[in-house]
């Protein structure tokens, strides 16, 4: 799977996890400041992430990602 398809499915599962139509997402979207940054939420985005990519990805790593690109990094580094 090459970045951009990483990034899109990320995107997919971010918008389904936080209830956002996946157009409004970007590789730039925060989590604290645009998405609200929900625990309860970002522990089932990491649910659906390690279930659909095949890693794991620790709920530390991931809740200390700024934006989705940040997250795509980790998730890279695990694949």
């Amino acid at each position: 799977m090459d970045r951009k398809e990483l990034e899109a499915q990320v995107l997919e599962l971010v918008a389904t996890s936080y209830n956002k139509d996946v157009d409004d997402l970007s590789v730039e979207t925060k989590f604290k400041e645009d998405l609200g940054g929900a625990s309860v939420l970002m522990v089932g985005l990491i649910s659906e992430i390690e279930n659909e990519l095949d890693v794991t990805i620790q709920l530390q790593v991931a809740a200390a990602c700024e934006t989705i690109g940040d997250l795509c990094d980790k998730i890279e580094e695990e694949m």
